[in-house]
């Protein structure tokens, strides 16, 4: 199961002029479902680790608005680290993914957009649960 094919790295248009840069992102056009759900991280340090879990339902696209941060996703088997340091990129995750945000530069503000509303009952929050789930042989 090879990862690279299971996430996706989006590039947003900029329409920005002499005023200053403008970055659009509309659901079902930029990115590959309808919005529900948007929330943001912001005052992390690069000694914290967020996320730490994999969503049934949900799938999200991460954007690091201003600064930095990298995302670790792993599918069971394989892992890969994707750094988010331009705001006109974003990181399409979809479901099953288990996913920890980390590295956070000091000015990070990463938001995230979903296609669910909030339910924690779709979360896997324990990496053993997540490798059953999914038949996953990588050691935590």
């Amino acid at each position: 199961m090879n990862i690279k094919k299971q996430y996706q790295i989006l590039e947003f248009g900029d329409l920005g002029d002499e005023r200053g840069q403008l970055v659009v992102v509309e659901g079902e056009k930029d990115i590959p479902f309808e919005i529900q759900r948007v929330f943001y991280i912001y005052g992390s340090d690069s000694q914290v680790i967020r996320g730490q879990h994999a969503n049934r339902k949900s799938e999200f696209v991460l954007i690091n608005v201003s600064g930095t941060s990298k995302v670790r996703v792993d599918n069971g088997f394989e892992e890969d680290i994707i750094e988010l340091n331009r705001p006109r990129m974003g990181l399409y995750l979809p479901t099953m993914l288990w996913k920890d945000m980390y590295d956070f530069s000091e000015d990070s503000v990463l938001l995230v957009l979903t296609n669910t509303h909030y339910d924690g009952s779709e979360y896997i929050r324990d990496y053993e649960e997540y490798l059953r789930e999914v038949g996953g042989t990588r050691k935590p």
